[in-house]
């Protein structure tokens, strides 16, 4: 697979990989939303493969976002949280991802979509691993509730903050 300039997203061949480059541009076309579905506050981004430039641009954006949350504390670690999400798709996988975060009624919700059905593993971290293999005990440890979604191509890893 080719990489295109920043934003362009994959050059594909091939049923499976095809079928991933339509659905991350079927997202893509409904990025950086102010509300969902009912009202509420959020925010999409499309990443683009490998681009590890998204990490402190959704930080970013996602603190914006949650300035009118009224919970500072846990802004902190949905920021920590969603890093470790968005990390973890850019660099394990060879897709482009989608990225979004909805402030409602129950508390803050982000999901990380990537296109590859691999499931991610929660490992216990280990001292000799540096700063590798802590990412969802993090989500684990940290969120209030998590998971991950399986789709027809690829999954969705994502956490709640109440």
């Amino acid at each position: 697979m080719k990489r295109q300039a920043r934003g362009g997203g994959p050059v594909v061949s091939g049923a499976f990989s095809a079928k991933a480059a339509k659905m991350a541009k079927t997202a893509e076309k409904s990025a950086d939303s102010a509300t969902d579905q009912y009202g509420f506050p959020q925010l999409r981004r499309r990443l683009g493969r490998a681009d590890l430039r998204a990490v402190p641009e959704v930080r970013k954006a996602l603190r914006d976002l949650l300035a009118q949350w009224g919970r500072p504390g846990r802004s902190d670690i949905a920021e920590l949280l969603t890093s470790e999400l968005v990390t973890n798709a850019l660099v394990h996988t060879d897709y482009d991802a989608v990225f979004t975060a909805t402030v409602g009624p129950r508390g803050l919700r982000v999901e990380v979509r990537d296109f590859v059905g691999r499931r991610p593993t929660l490992r216990a971290p280990k001292a000799d691993d540096g700063t590798h293999g802590r990412g969802l005990f993090l989500v684990q440890s940290l969120s209030d509730a998590w998971g991950v979604r399986q789709h027809g191509v690829g999954k969705t890893v994502w956490f709640e903050l109440f």
